[in-house]
C-alpha cells in the first residue's frame, strides 16, 4: 500500500489539508514540512517509500499549502499558535504517539510540540533545523537587525526573499553545479504561486520575524533534549545557505546518542540527495 491520500480535517474552525499514507496500525511518523510558504508535498517521495512498513502523515499548516488561509483578525499567524493547531490536528486525527520529522519552519512547529507534548514524542529526525545558536550565522545579521531595529529601509531590503527568485533559491542555492538537476522545478513554482495568494507574502513576513522568539526558545528545547533524550537523527545540507553546518554536532552536547550526518547537498536534501537520506531513516527507524 504506497498510495498517498489528499485529505482534510476541521481543527478549530480552520480545514487543514494532509497527505496520509500507510497503515495505520504501524508505527507513526508526523512530517512537518519546512520554509516559506512551503506545503506537505516535499515529503510526497519519502512517504512513498516508507509506506509499506509505517504510518506517515504530513499536514500543511494553517495559511501553508492547500490548508485554509484564514484572515489575521480570525486566525494569530505566530509559531506557538501554529504548533497549538498541529497538536489538535494530532489529536482530531487520532494520532497518539510518533516519530517526528522536523525541516527549518517544522522545527520552529515541532520542537514546541515537543516541549509541550513529550508524551508524544518517540523519536526526532532533524533536517537543517534549528535548536543552538551556532546555526543562525551572519547571513542573518540584516534580518536581525531588523528585528531589533525595524525601520521602512531595513524592511525593504530584507523583504527580497519574498519573491520568485527568492523562494527559488532556497531549492538551488548553494548548490553545485552537479546537483541543480536534482531539483524540480515544480516544486518552488508551486512555492510561489501558493506564496501569491492575496495577503500571503505579508502574513509570511511577519510570521518569518517571530523566529526571533523560536531563537529565544533555544535553552527550553535543548533542556527538553536533556531531560527526555529522545532517539535523534541529525541529517544536515553541508552547501545549506541559511542554517550553517556548524549547527549538526551541538546537538551531541545534550543528545550523546544523537546520529549526526553531513550530507554533500544544501537546503532541500530530500531533493537531491533522496537515497541517501532514505537510507539514513530506515537505520535509525530499524
Amino acid at each position: 500500500m504506497r498510495q498517498i491520500l489528499n485529505k482534510s480535517v476541521e481543527v478549530d474552525g480552520v480545514d487543514i489539508f494532509y497527505r496520509e499514507a500507510g497503515d495505520g496500525k504501524n508505527p507513526s511518523l508526523l512530517l512537518l514540512h519546512g520554509d516559506l510558504p512551503g506545503a506537505s508535498v516535499m515529503f510526497k517521495n519519502l512517504m512513498i517509500a516508507l509506506s509499506d512498513r509505517f504510518y506517515l502523515v504530513a499536514p500543511d499548516y494553517p495559511g501553508f499549502g492547500f490548508s485554509a488561509f484564514p484572515s489575521k483578525d480570525q486566525f494569530e499567524y505566530s509559531f506557538g499558535n501554529i504548533s497549538k493547531y498541529i497538536n489538535k490536528f494530532t489529536d482530531v486525527i487520532g494520532l497518539k504517539s510518533f516519530t517526528i520529522y522536523l525541516h527549518d519552519y517544522g522545527s520552529v512547529v515541532g520542537f514546541r510540540l515537543c516541549v509541550n507534548h513529550p508524551e508524544k514524542i518517540e523519536r526526532i529526525i532533524v533536517q537543517d533545523g534549528n535548536a543552538y545558536e551556532e546555526g543562525i550565522g551572519p547571513q542573518w545579521d540584516e534580518t536581525i537587525d531588523y528585528w531589533q531595529n525595524p525601520t521602512p529601509e531595513k524592511k525593504e531590503k530584507i523583504y527580497g526573499f519574498l519573491s520568485e527568485e527568492g523562494i527559488k533559491k532556497q531549492h538551488t542555492g548553494g548548490l553545485p553545479e552537479e546537483l541543480l538537476t536534482r531539483v524540480s522545478p515544480e516544486l518552488w513554482m508551486l512555492d510561489w504561486e501558493l506564496l501569491k495568494r492575496p495577503g500571503n507574502i505579508d502574513m509570511q513576513f511577519e510570521l518569518n520575524c517571530d523566529l526571533k522568539n523560536h531563537m529565544e526558545m533555544f535553552p527550553v528545547y535543548q533542556e527538553y533534549f536533556r531531560t527526555h533524550q529522545p532517539p535523534a537523527l541529525i541529517m544536515w545540507g553541508k552547501y545549506d545557505i541559511y542554517f550553517s553546518v556548524e549547527e549538526a554536532p551541538c546537538y551531541k552536547r545534550d543528545l550523546p546518542n544523537a546520529q549526526i550526518h553531513i550530507i554533500e547537498g544544501g537546503h532541500k536534501i530530500l531533493e537531491t540527495n533522496f537515497d541517501e537520506v532514505l537510507n539514513l531513516i530506515n537505520r535509525f527507524l530499524g
